[in-house]
């Protein structure tokens, strides 16, 4: 079964950058869909950016233009660029499954980003 976890999180001032990675202990090839999603402080998760086998991506509005997904399926590798980077960025972010049923045992730990103002 496929064990993911989140690295990469850290503080960081208004402006700046950070690149986030996903690593499955499994292989995620034969995952079409994988997709970083995001928790701020007393909010619900939401979806920030997806990207399939065949490299198409899609982004949520507030992160378009600043963000980029990738994936590498020879390393099982997910990531996520994060430039210019803003306050409202703070969240807990996860990676998972971008289709399909996602059960409540699939999430991680995540890892924390904290942008300052």
């Amino acid at each position: 079964q496929v064990q993911l976890v989140e690295s990469g999180g850290g503080w960081v001032q208004a402006g700046g950058s950070l690149r986030l990675s996903c690593a499955a202990s499994g292989s995620i090839f034969s995952i079409n869909a994988m997709g970083w999603y995001r928790q701020p402080p007393e909010k619900q998760r939401e979806r920030v950016a997806t990207i399939t086998t065949g490299g198409t991506t899609t982004y949520a509005n507030s992160v378009k233009g600043r963000f980029t997904i990738s994936r590498d399926n020879a390393e099982n590798t997910l990531y996520l660029q994060m430039n210019s980077l803003k306050p409202e960025d703070t969240a807990v972010y996860y990676c998972n499954k971008a289709a399909g049923i996602i059960t409540a045992d699939s999430w991680g730990k995540g890892t924390l980003v904290t942008v300052s103002s």
